[in-house]
């Protein structure tokens, strides 16, 4: 299998994050791709390649205007006003009060943020913008014959919505590539999402839609992150109406609950007559992930690649989270191989 992959990843390299109460360093660091990268070079997974330069339009096709040229000119904003550190948003527009665009850029920051936890630095934007294009690069690839690829993304992006950010992710990917298959010919696209988090970007963005159908496994929201959507009565609305499924799972799910939604999912996924899978793929769900409570092991990943490969879909697979980081490389690969039957 083949894996895209862009250096310029390392330009998002935050100093802090607000989690849980506590200004801690960005669990979302550098070192995950890095990890990764080693990972499917040292088992021989195949050719590593570099990403194309696809420009703004395929990112338009699914994001704000708005949102993108806040992205692109935040870290400028932000520096102009004399801050050296970087821009984190501490003032949000929630019910009550109006949802207007500042003249501020901390206005802005919280208009388009959802959270503190995703850091804006002077590198932001080129490597937000590579992650796309690793994303697309793979894409194209399946679109023109590859049974499946690798879109090592970072920073990921099932978090982002069509017009807001946030959960370490500023551009969707996966939604990205969705809408690219659509584009190129594709009738339906499903993805599917593994992420311990609920991917509330990609369900926002495709909630009113049926040529993509989205399906999400991920800790129930009222446990956690992001608290607001991924509930099981989600399905969609107007022409979307059951073209979205949430497997909402408690803390403490291992591999055997876990499988039987994998299971549902899965039947859900080859029912729809999608002609392209997009999985996004997060590997938070191991049980040393320190932001996470559930309890998937090692092996456990080569199912899960395993399970997947039954859809016989062609597939793009697209780095989501996974902060284990020293575990993150062998889990990914894991899946990968599973998916090839190369061992497990």
């Amino acid at each position: 299998m083949r894996t895209v992959f862009s250096e310029d990843h390392r330009l998002q390299d935050g100093r802090s994050e607000l989690i849980e109460g506590q200004f801690v360093p960005v669990n979302e660091m550098p070192r995950r791709a890095e990890i990764v990268i080693d990972r499917v070079r040292a088992t021989k997974l195949g050719e590593v390649l570099p990403a194309r330069d696809f420009g703004l339009d395929p990112i338009l096709r699914v994001h704000d205007r708005g949102l993108v040229g806040f992205l692109q000119s935040a870290w400028d904003e932000w520096a102009a006003t004399g801050r050296t550190f970087d821009a984190l948003p501490h003032v949000w527009p929630v019910p009550g009060l109006g949802r207007r665009l500042s003249d501020s850029i901390d206005g802005r920051l919280g208009y388009y943020a959802i959270d503190a936890g995703t850091p804006i630095m002077s590198g932001t934007w080129k490597a937000v913008q590579a992650s796309a294009n690793v994303a697309l690069t793979a894409q194209k690839l399946v679109a023109t014959g590859e049974r499946a690829v690798f879109a090592l993304c970072r920073p990921p992006g099932h978090h982002a919505g069509s017009d807001f950010y946030g959960g370490y992710c500023f551009l969707n990917n996966a939604g990205i590539a969705a809408q690219a298959f659509l584009d190129q010919g594709a009738r339906r696209v499903a993805i599917l999402d593994v992420d311990y988090h609920h991917g509330n970007g990609t369900q926002q963005m495709f909630y009113g839609r049926s040529d993509v159908l989205t399906v999400s496994l991920h800790a129930d929201p009222r446990q956690e992150f992001p608290y607001f959507l991924g509930y099981a009565d989600e399905i969609g609305e107007g022409a979307g109406e059951g073209y979205h499924q949430n497997f909402p799972l408690p803390w403490g799910t291992d591999w055997r609950s876990y499988s039987e939604a994998l299971e549902l999912a899965g039947k859900r996924i080859q029912q729809c007559g999608a002609d392209a899978l997009v999985i996004s793929l997060g590997l938070d769900t191991f049980e040393e992930d320190p932001i996470s409570r559930f309890k998937l092991r090692h092996d456990d990943y080569f199912r899960l690649g395993e399970r997947i490969a039954w859809m016989d879909l062609p597939t793009l697979f697209i780095m989501e989270g996974g902060y284990a980081v020293e575990a993150l490389g062998v889990n990914t690969v894991n899946v990968l191989m599973g998916f090839e039957q190369r061992g497990g």
